[in-house]
């Protein structure tokens, strides 16, 4: 039978082609970066090539190491989805999953499903990282998680999504703004105010936007938040106005605050959804998953 690299060496390949450092790529394989350099030798030795040069300093990738490293990628994915199709033949919603979800929604949501998928599946194991969307993505089409919670419109690619629910927008001002009395607002009102919203690469940005028809070109402050706990606190100081999500608003982040929320007399939204990859194992564990968070 013909020699075959193993997993493990192929694990530590891949390690040092995202890398190009044996210390950082021990540490991703939770193993001493001599372990992982006997690895490396063992594999060029049953491939027969070289696989990086090496120096004091760093590690350079030869082009067909890169290569190698790519196919070692989708082996390894392969292999995972193997161990995901036998476990969700066992039972639903057991394992491990690795969820992805992106800061404007992480705080609000979470806290509220955690709980619930504990209760009705205790022997799920979620991992959660937390990042903005387009990370997300590129991280889900490599196989790095297998599922994210997003905010939609966005573009996804061949990725399948579901929507679970509307988020929808309020406009926020402090309590002593001129607008503060109107009963609902037009999008024609917030021409001349000093719009303020998350800085550039936060989804909810483009989406506040896009679902009030306000171009970027109406953002007349020089402040932008990194956070929606950061948008609220500069609002209530009287900074400027902004749209907050439902979501949020529910979850009690202007409690304490001197906000005043009112309806946009046009119904203005985000839509809360989730996505994963259609070749995934586990697309029916991700469909169960859906109806558990549409039913927050």
């Amino acid at each position: 039978m013909k020699l075959l690299p193993s997993l493990k060496q192929l694990e530590y390949l891949t390690a040092l082609a995202g890398t190009h450092h044996f210390g950082r790529a021990s540490e991703l394989c939770s193993i001493t970066p001599s372990t992982l350099s006997a690895g490396i030798r063992d594999l060029e030795a049953i491939l027969g090539i070289s696989l990086a040069e090496r120096t004091k300093r760093k590690v350079l990738m030869t082009p067909l190491g890169l290569e190698i490293a790519a196919k070692a990628q989708q082996l390894l994915r392969d292999a995972e989805d193997i161990m995901e199709l036998a476990a969700a033949h066992r039972e639903p919603l057991t394992g491990d999953m690795k969820l992805g979800v992106i800061p404007t929604i992480a705080p609000f949501v979470l806290p509220k499903v955690t709980p619930v998928l504990n209760d009705m599946y205790p022997d799920l194991r979620l991992y959660l990282r937390e990042e903005p969307t387009q990370s997300l993505l590129t991280q889900l089409h490599a196989g790095d998680i297998d599922i994210a919670l997003i905010a939609l419109p966005f573009e996804t690619g061949d990725l399948v999504t579901r929507v679970l629910f509307d988020d929808e927008f309020q406009f926020a001002c402090n309590s002593n703004h001129p607008l503060s009395a109107q009963p609902k607002i037009d999008v024609a009102d917030l021409a001349d105010k000093p719009l303020l919203l998350l800085e550039e690469g936060h989804c909810l940005r483009g989406h506040a936007l896009e679902a009030c028809r306000i171009h970027e070109s109406q953002i007349r402050t020089q402040f932008e938040a990194t956070s929606l706990h950061t948008l609220v606190q500069m609002v209530s100081a009287g900074l400027g106005v902004t749209l907050l999500p439902h979501l949020a608003i529910e979850s009690g982040i202007i409690d304490g605050t001197k906000i005043q929320l009112t309806p946009m007399r046009d119904a203005a939204f985000r839509q809360i959804g989730l996505a994963w990859r259609s070749s995934s194992p586990r697309v029916a564990e991700f469909e169960l998953l859906a109806d558990i968070f549409s039913d927050r």
